[in-house]
């Protein structure tokens, strides 16, 4: 079993532009002993935007809410929409809109131009706006790639069900082995619920590789990420590859990690993978680690009327590429002498070229 490194939290919120009210989770730039990009490579940053209500915007053709046109280079940006709708367009053609549940997916590579805003059906209307951004690095062999978008769509993300799975690795889905451990109430509940395979929850894989469920994302390495809601209590794992870095960011809800109880806005930094042994047989080389989630649905509202809470968590895990970086705002590439052209490049028109 993977074990939990470090839980954080300790990162006060802020605006990037006026639409988007973030925690910054991790940061590349950060050099903490205990957490820096040799922790998450290849994961660079994560900003996990926690449900804010926005009313509806007077000034909406001329002063959306959101960030105008900004570069990157030398790696991608994934959005996921929780709440709220955002739109994207970028100096490559790219271009889109995704609502609740959608993903946008561009690869920055040798350089480009975009902007984020709300979209402007939700911002006539406003409400309810959450979302996460995440930095994926690119390996110094893509780090000039021709910028592209992957629009993902919701129904185009494969779904896998959890199914209880305290005392039963079976499923129906084949997918017990990795699903998430949501402990329950009685254990006369669990075992009923593992013996009819009670589904618990889901799992949306963006991207990566779910015992062979292929995510709907392309990446230029190998990387799991999933979006995973429990909502109903019971137990199940998770499997991820003994060779990638792991974290665990719970949005809502509250549960058991290994044995540890987290709550919602906090990011799990699990302990670095597991070397190989250059002279350890092949039959004997671990290829999966596990992860033990355990929670038990709340519930709320009055006697009445009782809605059970879902937990929401989006798990990352991803080969670390092993490359020096070199980071300055929106550029990372792997020396300083590249920055510095980075900039040049920027400065004169030649940015992206």
């Amino acid at each position: 079993m993977r074990a939990i490194k470090h839980i954080h939290n300790n990162k006060a919120p802020h605006w990037v532009g006026d639409g988007f009210y973030v925690k910054t989770l991790f940061n590349h730039l950060d050099n903490e002993a205990d957490f820096n990009y040799q922790h998450t490579d290849p994961f660079l940053l994560l900003d996990y935007g926690q449900p804010t209500t926005f009313a509806p915007n007077p000034n909406l053709e001329k002063e959306p809410h959101g960030i105008g046109q900004h570069p990157h280079k030398g790696f991608e940006t994934v959005t996921i929409a929780y709440a709220g709708e955002i739109s994207h367009a970028d100096s490559a053609g790219g271009c889109g809109i995704i609502k609740e549940g959608d993903v946008q997916w561009m690869t920055a590579g040798r350089g480009i131009m975009h902007e984020e805003f709300h979209s402007e059906a939700f911002g006539q209307r406003g409400g309810v706006f959450s979302m996460v951004q995440l930095w994926v690095n690119l390996p110094s062999a893509h780090k000039l790639t021709a910028p592209k978008y992957q629009t993902i769509k919701r129904a185009e993300i494969p779904i896998v069900e959890l199914t209880d799975n305290n005392g039963n690795n079976d499923n129906k889905n084949d997918h017990g082995n990795q699903s998430a451990n949501a402990s329950i109430d009685s254990a006369s509940n669990a075992t009923l619920n593992a013996t009819l395979n009670i589904t618990i929850g889901t799992a949306a894989i963006i991207a990566g590789d779910w015992q062979g469920v292929i995510g709907a994302a392309s990446t230029f390495t190998p990387i799991n990420l999933w979006d995973i809601e429990l909502h109903t209590a019971g137990t199940t794992l998770l499997q991820v590859p003994d060779s990638h870095n792991v974290m665990l960011l719970v949005q809502e809800g509250e549960l058991l990690v290994n044995g540890t109880s987290v709550s919602a806005g906090n990011l799990i930094q699990f302990e670095a993978p597991t070397q190989h042994r250059a002279d350890m047989p092949a039959e004997q080389a671990l290829t999966n680690d596990t992860i033990e989630l355990t929670c038990s649905t709340h519930i709320t509202g009055t006697t009445d009327k009782q809605t059970p809470a879902p937990v929401k968590l989006l798990l990352l895990s991803g080969e670390p590429i092993g490359e020096p970086i070199a980071g300055y705002g929106p550029f990372v590439m792997n020396t300083q002498a590249e920055l510095k052209q980075t900039f040049r490049d920027y400065q004169t028109g030649n940015f992206g070229k």
